[in-house]
């Protein structure tokens, strides 16, 4: 399933209220030594750092951002490099997107629409990648999957009956929740609408009441805690809590739901040599499936073009492979999208999706070192579940009880805004041995369908924040293997000692060097001074 968090923590309220060369002299590599004395920034964010905060320096501007601005100002300075694709293993991607539209791969060796597979690789008319989904979008979890299967042979089947079980309850609650939540807000509106005489009254509207009519009284004070945690109108809070509501159906009525079947290409999803299934269209099939066009432009978002955002690399195509649905992805389907990224070219592959079950695991991690073969790197999204994943499952993974299977493979925890304690992202997974390290990935702003920008969060924008310093690497040093890429970009980061709260809880403190392979958060800027002294 795709890794996304979509900020909603109001929600979750108290029941007393709702219920280039890098080498000459004068360029030097950060001073580590100094990292864990930096100063930390107590000013709030501007509009332009909070839209572009990823790409800032820890050492520079006291934000633990991926120093992209400083490798552009001081290393690369207009050196594009060698062209480099890269494939985005993802939901839809809006390949027509304002920011997207001249960084979008296109197959020359196909002939567009006619219905034939020109290139003899299997896919008729890929001409910008391939969609695995065909024409599904909702899909169930992975585990469920497995239940409707009936697959009692599988060792965890007795595990998954019981997930399903709980996870449905759960979301059976929150679902009654966020309907009471939605009833008051509503309700809420409503009052203050009459109170203010104005539709579309203003927080300085609502400060201003001075009423002792109680239901008025609770009106204002639930606006003021909406405002509190950041939305500008009751409005946006009815947006939100509708989304909200959107998701926990889907939820239960496709994710969690034994009965649904979303698939629709009429493959035999056990079977690998089963291939040519699904079709070209790479677009998302509705405007919510934003995933993979935000995931696309923080990797590439054509740069000082005067548009919403910048991607990281500056000379690279986006490859756009459609697999991860509004649900767990197929193993088959993520297999066959890595071959066909190498088999077309891809240098870099980014997978901002994952899972907990997997039960072709091993047609995936066989998929990833065939990349490391053909000598490509690839990035995974370590996860939104604030486990450590070196007990925790999580797939795909590289390794076998710890063994690797290849070394092309990055996996990377999510970073906030907030150098210090708050440094990692409540939702991020992590892990000594399985995580290899961190980079931006709350909050982050990019491209959404249908020439739009956004917020969003997750594991899911740290991982294509390193794939866009993979291509970078690739196209200024290309003569670098991919497992040279991936020890640069491990090795240069910043080392951190400092404690930090792990999985959002504030009684769960832990040295943030224990938290990944690394102990490291991405730095563009070293690592293209590594990799200029690499021979």
């Amino acid at each position: 399933m795709k890794f996304n968090i979509k900020p909603l923590a109001y929600l979750f309220v108290s029941s007393a209220l709702f219920m280039g060369c890098g080498g000459t002299a004068d360029i030097l590599s950060t001073p580590v030594e100094n990292i864990d004395t930096s100063p930390l920034k107590v000013t709030e964010l501007t509009e332009a750092e909070k839209k572009n905060w990823g790409h800032l320096d820890l050492e520079r501007d006291t934000i633990p951002g991926m120093a992209v601005d400083r490798a552009y100002d001081e290393i690369i300075k207009g050196k594009k490099g060698k062209k480099v694709i890269v494939a985005v293993i993802d939901s839809g991607i809006d390949i027509d997107h304002e920011d997207l539209d001249d960084v979008i791969w296109t197959n020359k060796d196909e002939v567009p629409n006619n219905g034939k597979d020109d290139d003899k690789n299997g896919y008729i008319d890929d001409i910008h990648g391939w969609n695995f989904l065909g024409d599904a979008y909702d899909e169930q979890l992975e585990y469920v999957r497995m239940i409707a299967a009936k697959d009692t042979s599988n060792p965890r089947y007795d595990e998954a009956v019981a997930l399903q079980a709980s996870e449905y309850e759960l979301w059976t609650g929150r679902k009654t929740q966020y309907d009471q939540i939605h009833q008051r807000v509503v309700s809420a509106d409503e009052t203050l609408a009459k109170a203010t005489g104005k539709e579309d009254y203003t927080k300085e509207d609502v400060n201003a009441i001075d009423s002792e009519d109680e239901a008025v009284q609770q009106a204002k004070g639930m606006a003021q805690y909406m405002y509190s945690n950041g939305l500008e109108s009751m409005a946006d809070a009815k947006k939100e809590i509708k989304e909200a509501l959107e998701s926990i159906n889907e939820r239960l009525n496709y994710n969690l739901n034994i009965n649904f079947s979303g698939r629709t290409t009429n493959d035999d999803i056990n079977d690998l040599s089963d291939v040519g299934y699904g079709n070209g269209n790479v677009k998302h099939v509705k405007k919510s499936e934003s995933h993979g066009t935000h995931v696309a432009g923080i990797i590439a978002a054509e740069r000082n073009n005067g548009l919403g955002a910048n991607g990281v690399a500056n000379n690279v195509e986006i490859m756009a492979l459609r697999v991860v649905p509004n649900g767990d992805e197929y193993d088959k389907d993520v297999a066959l999208s890595i071959r066909y990224a190498v088999d077309n070219g891809a240098k870099v592959i980014n997978g901002s999706f994952g899972k907990s079950f997997s039960p072709h695991s091993k047609w995936v991690r066989d998929a990833i070192k065939y990349a490391a073969d053909n000598d490509v790197v690839f990035i995974h999204a370590a996860g939104n579940d604030s486990n450590d994943i070196d007990v925790e499952p999580n797939f795909p993974d590289d390794n076998v009880n710890f063994v690797e299977v290849a070394d092309n493979y990055i996996r990377v925890g999510s970073l906030t805004q907030n150098y210090g304690s708050k440094m990692v992202s409540g939702f991020s997974n992590y892990g000594k041995q399985n995580v290899d390290v961190f980079a931006p990935g709350s909050s982050v702003y990019s491209t959404t369908p249908e020439n739009e920008y956004d917020f969003k969060g997750g594991t899911s924008m740290a991982a294509p924040g390193v794939a866009g310093i993979a291509a970078l690497i690739r196209s200024q040093y290309p003569k670098l293997t991919a497992a040279q890429v991936k020890q640069v970009i491990l090795d240069s980061g910043l080392p951190l000692t400092t404690k930090v709260i792990v999985g959002g809880d504030a009684n769960n403190v832990k040295p943030f060097a224990d938290l990944s392979k690394s102990g490291k958060i991405v730095n563009a800027y070293n690592a293209l001074i590594m990799a200029s002294k690499i021979k």
